[in-house]
């Protein structure tokens, strides 16, 4: 297995504090459970953690296991509440205590609304950077318009959107190029689209249905060259020369083992191209948080 490649991967610790995704039956993972796919990850390459404080105790699973494992420590993210009603440096302190480590990799607000609203913290988060507390400052984003408005920002180091084979070049392409240019740091999520792309094509889940016929694009190009939706899923966003880390979430260690076996995939220029004629009109499909 190829570590190095690895290291592009972030692991997502929504479902160890949460029960979290369309395509989700087990519900939250356990603790014991949680602390096995941690300890996978790490010895395989996998170097930083996303969380949240809204991810339920996802910040004590992990400093449970820094705690355990003094000798694997992970790099993380984890991203300041929508609403933000109390001292950001205690909160600051707050996470590094939960999360036993000395430094945040990124600290991230959780929306382009929530970044817009607390401008005025940015001196407090510069100097929690001097302070070593944070190596990044990051917002994660939706559209488009609103990366280009954080790219104004040249105290933004990081930016996190969404990227996966619906949600693909065709509507990404220029703004990514564009961030680059600018110096960003670029993570992208819902590579999976929560799930979805697992869905089988007579499910009445109501997006399923919506997006019935781009997953029947999909399905024939997984089948006409043999490679997994896995596979074509993480080899799209890991084979992108303007992405540097890209998101996935696990239920299991066993998902996890199929995503790591998956990443080591290089998709051939054809593929790349199939994937890319996938166009969704309605971007609300996109978006997960819009889903009923």
């Amino acid at each position: 297995m190829q570590k190095i490649l690895n290291n592009k991967l972030i692991l997502g610790t929504v479902q160890m504090g949460l029960p979290y995704g369309i395509n989700n039956n087990s519900g939250k993972i356990s603790l014991q459970n949680s602390i096995e796919i941690l300890e996978y990850a790490f010895n395989n390459g996998i170097e930083t953690l996303d969380s949240a404080e809204s991810y339920g105790n996802a910040h004590e699973v992990i400093g449970i296991f820094h705690n355990e494992n003094p000798d694997k420590i992970f790099k993380v993210i984890t991203k300041l509440p929508h609403q933000i009603n109390d001292d950001i440096v205690k909160k600051v302190d707050l996470y590094l205590k939960e999360l036993n480590v000395t430094q945040l990799d990124t600290l991230m607000f959780h929306s382009y609304a929530s970044y817009k609203a607390n401008i005025r913290n940015f001196d407090i988060l510069k100097r929690l950077k001097l302070d070593k507390k944070i190596k990044n400052l990051g917002v994660s984003v939706y559209t488009n318009n609103e990366i280009e408005k954080v790219l104004l920002n040249d105290n933004v180091d990081v930016i996190q959107l969404p990227f996966n084979i619906f949600d693909n070049l065709n509507l990404r392409s220029e703004v990514l190029q564009k961030a680059k240019s600018k110096g960003k740091i670029i993570h992208t999520r819902s590579v999976l689209l929560q799930g979805l792309f697992f869905k089988k094509l007579d499910d009445v889940n109501k997006t399923v249905q919506s997006l019935k016929n781009e997953l029947i694009q999909l399905h024939s190009i997984s089948n006409n060259n043999k490679l997994s939706i896995s596979e074509l899923a993480l080899g799209y966003c890991l084979n992108q020369k303007y992405i540097d880390n890209t998101l996935i979430g696990v239920d299991s260690i066993d998902q996890l083992k199929e995503n790591l076996e998956s990443s080591n995939l290089k998709l051939g220029i054809e593929v790349m191209s199939k994937i890319n004629s996938i166009k969704v009109n309605n971007l609300n499909l996109l978006n997960p948080s819009l889903w009923k």
